[in-house]
C-alpha cells in the first residue's frame, strides 16, 4: 500500500529539478493533452454561463444588472483560487494536485446547483457558480503555467493559444446546445435540463479527477525556473523580489481589463441581438453568439498560424488594437451590422487572455508559480465589469452600453504596445522566445549552477 502512494504522490519537492523545458514536442504532447482537455471544461462552462444570463433573466424575470450576479461569482471566485488555496497547494504540492482538486470543486458545485435550480433559487444557483469557479479556476492557476512550460521555451505562445483554442471551441458548443436544450422548451421543462446538463458535468469532471491520479505527468518546480530564468534573464528581473516584478503587475492589471470587457461583450450578446435586431428571438440570439463564439475559436488557430511567422507579442499588438478598431461601431451602428462588428471583434479577442498569460510570465523565474496565480486572478475584470455594463445597459440601451467594454479594452491595450515598444518589456520576451535548452546537463554545468542559486534565493 505504501508502494502505491509513493508511486501516486502529489507532493513535489520545489528543489527538485525535472528539466520540463528539455522535452521535446514529442515528449510533452501527452501531458498536454490530457491538460488540454481542462480548456474545453471551463470554456464550456463559460459559454454556457453566457446563455444562462439570458434565461434567467426570462424564467425568474430579473433584470439585466441583477443577471450579472452570475458572472460576478464566476469570476469574483477566481482571486480566491489563484491567490489562495490553489496557489497554496500549487507552491507546496504540485500542478496534479491543483488539478485533482479543480475538478474536485467543479464537480461538487455542479451537484449542489442541481438542488437550487430544482428550487429555482438565482441566489442559490450563483453560491454554486461561485464552487464553481472557485474549481475552474483553481484550474487555470494550474493549467495557464503548465502548458506554457511544458516544453521548449520558445513554443510557449503557441502552445497556450493552441490549448486555449479547445476553450473557444467549449464556449461555441454549449450556446448551441442552450439554443435547443433552453429556449425551445417551457420554463419548466428548460429548468428540468439544465438541471441533467449539471449532472452530466459532475460525472465526467470526478472522472477526469480519477485519470489525472493514475497519470504520470511530468511535474514543474521552482528549481526548472530559476534554472531557465538565468539561462536568459538579460534584465535580471527574475532575481529581483516579487514586489519588484513590476512587468507582471502590469499584465495582471492588463488582464483584469481585458477579461472584463470580453466577459462583459459575451454577457450581453443575446440582449444585444434580440434588442437591436427585428425579429430576433432568444433561440436566434443564442444561435448568434454561438456563431461569434466559433469567430473567437478560428481567431485562435489564426493567431497560432501568425505566431509561427511573426513574434507573439506583434500578433498581439494587432490583434487588440483591432478589437477597439471593430467594437468602436458596434456603439451606434445596430441591426446586422453593429452584430458584424460583434463577430469580428470576439475573433480578435481570441489571442489576448492566452498570450497576455504567456507573455506575462517570461522571466519570472522562481517566481513563476506565484506569479501565473497573480495574471490568472486578473480574471476577476469578469465579475466587475459587466454589472456595470448591465446598469448602463439599463438606463441608456444596449448599443450605447458597449463603451464599458471599449474603455476596459483601451487601458488593457497600454500592455500591448509596452511589450512591443518598451524595451524592458520586449527584450525579456524576445530572449525567451529564442530559447533553446538541450538536455542531458552534467552536474557541475549551468543547469547545476541554477538549482544551487534557486536554493540561495529561497532561504
Amino acid at each position: 500500500m505504501s508502494d502505491f502512494w509513493k508511486k501516486y504522490s502529489l507532493r513535489t519537492r520545489d528543489a527538485t529539478r525535472t528539466s520540463p523545458s528539455s522535452m521535446t514536442v514529442r515528449q510533452s504532447l501527452y501531458p498536454i493533452c490530457l491538460v488540454t482537455v481542462l480548456f474545453f471544461l471551463w470554456g464550456f462552462s463559460y459559454g454556457l454561463l453566457d446563455t444562462l444570463n439570458k434565461h434567467f433573466q426570462v424564467v425568474l424575470q430579473i433584470d439585466r444588472a441583477r443577471s450579472a450576479g452570475l458572472q460576478a461569482a464566476y469570476f469574483g471566485a477566481y482571486p480566491f483560487a489563484s491567490l489562495g488555496h490553489a496557489a497554496w497547494i500549487l507552491r507546496h504540492y504540485s500542478f496534479r494536485a491543483v488539478f485533482i482538486w479543480g475538478l474536485f470543486l467543479y464537480g461538487v458545485g455542479a451537484l449542489l446547483a442541481i438542488a437550487a435550480i430544482k428550487a429555482a433559487s438565482f441566489g442559490g444557483f450563483c453560491a454554486c457558480i461561485f464552487i464553481i469557479g472557485n474549481g475552474l479556476g483553481s484550474l487555470e492557476t494550474a493549467a495557464n503555467p503548465y502548458i506554457a512550460i511544458c516544453g521548449p521555451p520558445k513554443y510557449s505562445e503557441i502552445r497556450i493559444n493552441i490549448s486555449q483554442a479547445f476553450n473557444g471551441i467549449g464556449t461555441v458548443v454549449a450556446p448551441v446546445m442552450g439554443s435547443y436544450v433552453f429556449f425551445t422548451f417551457n420554463n419548466e421543462q428548460a429548468l428540468a435540463n439544465v438541471q441533467w446538463v449539471y449532472l452530466a458535468i459532475a460525472v465526467f469532471v470526478f472522472l477526469l479527477a480519477v485519470v489525472f491520479f493514475i497519470s504520470n505527468l511530468p511535474e514543474i518546480t521552482d528549481a526548472d525556473m530559476a534554472e531557465q530564468a538565468l539561462e536568459r534573464d538579460i534584465s535580471g528581473a527574475s532575481s529581483q523580489p516579487f514586489r519588484k516584478q513590476y512587468r507582471l503587475f502590469h499584465a495582471a492589471f492588463a488582464q483584469f481589463c481585458y477579461t472584463g470587457a470580453q466577459v462583459a461583450i459575451a454577457t450581453y450578446f443575446i440582449n444585444y441581438a434580440t434588442e437591436t435586431r427585428a425579429n430576433t428571438s432568444n433561440a436566434l440570439g443564442s444561435q448568434f453568439l454561438a456563431g461569434a463564439q466559433a469567430a473567437f475559436a478560428i481567431g485562435r488557430f489564426v493567431g497560432v498560424v501568425l505566431m509561427h511567422f511573426l513574434r507573439p507579442r506583434h500578433v498581439f499588438g494587432l490583434y487588440m488594437t483591432l478589437c477597439m478598431v471593430f467594437l468602436a461601431p458596434a456603439i451606434t451602428q445596430h441591426g446586422n451590422v453593429g452584430l458584424s462588428m460583434l463577430f469580428v471583434t470576439m475573433f480578435f479577442e481570441s489571442i489576448c487572455f492566452p498570450t497576455i498569460m504567456a507573455l506575462g510570465m517570461r522571466g519570472l523565474g522562481r517566481h513563476t508559480k506565484r506569479g501565473s496565480g497573480w495574471i490568472v486572478a486578473g480574471v476577476f475584470g469578469g465579475a466587475v465589469v459587466p454589472p456595470l455594463m448591465g446598469v448602463v445597459a439599463d438606463r441608456r440601451g444596449m448599443g450605447m452600453s458597449m463603451v464599458v467594454p471599449l474603455a476596459f479594452f483601451i487601458v488593457s491595450w497600454t500592455y500591448a504596445l509596452a511589450v512591443n515598444f518598451a524595451p524592458l518589456y520586449k527584450n525579456t520576451i524576445d530572449a525567451f522566445s529564442q530559447h533553446t535548452t538541450t538536455a542531458g546537463v552534467a552536474p557541475g554545468s549551468d543547469e547545476e549552477k541554477a538549482a544551487s542559486a534557486w536554493e540561495h534565493q529561497s532561504r
